[in-house]
């Protein structure tokens, strides 16, 4: 979503942070490209003006450091007025409030209510182990109902039975009290939407907020509508009241607008955004986390977390039992290119690695994108069990075979087998060390670097952690220096020199030689 944002302003701030000392005059024409760069992203013409104002008056006044750059002070103070206007600090959801606590879900048609309804209370019900009952007010879309239902029995969340004839504000207290009698923690209301703003929705809407009187009242926008969105949460802030926001969409392509305007303008904070049309996709808004990503400076904390919850504890063990005994055979290898991909891909990843956004437009031309892994993991399932756990099997009449299955070739083949026998030398030379796999070592050599212990397999225990220590976790890696736009010195920690562990030796052409190749691609000369 933020990418257009992020490379403009990355290169207005890497002009400043390259130059000794700042005049007045560079500051100014640095904050007017900011103030375009803004502008074309679709943020809030109020907004942009104030945003750059406060800027401008702490940049010019600043005390400058004898440690510091003056174009690293412009941006320190870029980045802290950026979460200023993301709202400081992360809100969630409130739910301290007497069972059962009632959430009403708002906005336009087509926002995605029903769907984020859903994910909300998957969410609570897997992450903060509460009871939950869903309830559609929606008696205008066709099926809408239907729909919350079939989504309830995909999560595994209870939703309140179909009555046929029912008008809005009487589901609503019927849901209430089913929920109070079912002993459940919240109750959840999915309320009707229209393509626009009239009078009957919003009579409907206070109709409902009077006769359930929910403790939180969610507005669900689309981030790709951009300046309407602000208008929208205006609108319904006044006539209804809302408590927060949620923004849906932002993995598209939009320019991120409305996420950067919202809270600025109705001064509510934005709760949650949902990521992926997936249930589990769906985030808790960090400003600072938000901040660091727009400025390229990466995003530990979400990477770590990320990796806490796809990387299979006992999966690792396994891998690290075999890899003392120089075992690493290709069933490993599709485990390790499976964690990458539930964790965003390569893509993704590299989103969320300090320093390193301004590389997934050389990695694409390079051919090494999440495509390549996807046709690797088809190659891997083509294969009978004992060529997975024996490669040497595999002559011309078995290669043929499988490229036919996975719609490849031999050379695809071939390169992979390539890869596979690289990474099985590297495992050996690292076996009984116990380092559990690519992903593992990754997480471990940030982990270590940003002083959490363990050394490179070393990953934090995050289910011990509350929020603030979590948070503490990007303050100890901007310590570190891994906030730090422009890149990391000497590559990423433990990982030999700015590599993902295991790919390789030959280093992909033109990427400066900061990441290590998939064999087969050409060697630098």
């Amino acid at each position: 979503m933020f990418e257009n944002l992020q490379d403009r302003l990355g290169s207005i701030l890497n002009g400043l942070t390259g130059r000794g000392a700042l005049s007045e005059a560079d500051v100014s024409a640095a904050l007017r490209e900011v103030r375009r760069a803004l502008l074309e992203a679709d943020v809030a013409l109020d907004v942009v003006r104030s945003f750059t104002d406060r800027v401008r008056e702490k940049a010019v006044g600043a005390e400058i450091l004898k440690s510091i750059k003056p174009g690293q002070m412009v941006v320190k103070i870029v980045h802290d007025e950026l979460i200023e206007m993301l709202g400081g600090e992360g809100v969630g959801i409130d739910l301290n409030a007497p069972a059962p606590v009632v959430v009403m879900v708002v906005g336009l048609q087509g926002s995605g209510k029903t769907t984020t309804t859903a994910k909300i209370a998957n969410r609570l019900t897997s992450r903060d182990r509460k009871k939950v009952l869903m309830a559609s007010l929606d008696t205008r879309r066709p099926a809408a109902q239907e729909q919350l239902r079939q989504l309830g029995v995909q999560t595994g969340v209870d939703t309140l039975p179909i009555i046929s004839g029912q008008s809005p504000t009487d589901i609503a207290a019927r849901a209430v009290q089913a929920a109070k009698l079912g002993g459940h923690d919240i109750v959840i209301l999915d309320t009707a939407g229209r393509t626009h703003i009239d009078e009957p929705l919003m009579v409907e809407m206070a109709d409902i907020k009077k006769k359930s009187n929910p403790h939180e009242i969610l507005l669900v926008a689309d981030s790709l509508t951009g300046q309407d969105a602000v208008n929208l949460a205006r609108n319904f802030d006044e006539r209804v009241g809302i408590t927060g926001l949620v923004l849906t969409r932002m993995d598209g392509d939009g320019r991120g607008g409305a996420a950067l305007s919202m809270r600025a303008v109705t001064g509510k904070p934005i709760k949650l955004i949902g990521v992926g049309e997936k249930m589990g996709e769906l985030e808790e808004f960090h400003p600072r986390r938000i901040a660091d990503r727009i400025l390229g400076m990466g995003d530990i904390v979400s990477l770590v977390e990320k990796a806490a919850e796809n990387i299979d504890a006992e999966k690792a063990a396994a891998m690290a039992a075999k890899m003392a005994k120089g075992k690493f055979d290709l069933n490993d290898l599709a485990d390790q290119l499976g964690q990458m991909q539930k964790m965003g891909g390569m893509g993704g990843i590299m989103g969320l690695m300090p320093g390193m956004s301004g590389m997934k437009d050389k990695m694409a031309a390079a051919g090494l994108d999440d495509r390549l892994f996807k046709r690797q993991l088809a190659i891997i399932s083509s294969m009978t069990k004992a060529e997975r756990a024996n490669p040497d099997l595999l002559k011309h009449s078995r290669k043929k075979r499988i490229a036919a299955g996975s719609g490849t070739d031999a050379s695809d083949i071939n390169k992979l087998l390539k890869m596979h026998r690289q990474m099985a030398d590297m495992m050996k030379m690292m076996g009984g060390k116990g380092k559990g796999g690519m992903m593992k070592q990754l997480m471990g050599g940030l982990a270590g670097k940003m002083g959490l212990g363990g050394g490179m397999g070393g990953m934090p225990d995050l289910s011990n952690m509350d929020p603030k220590q979590l948070e503490a976790l990007q303050k100890q890696a901007e310590a570190a220096g891994l906030g730090r736009p422009g890149g990391l010195p000497g590559g990423l920690p433990g990982l030999g020199g700015g590599g993902l562990p295991g790919l390789g030796g030959a280093k992909l052409p033109g990427l400066g030689g900061g990441f290590p190749g998939l064999p087969g691609l050409p060697k630098k000369k």
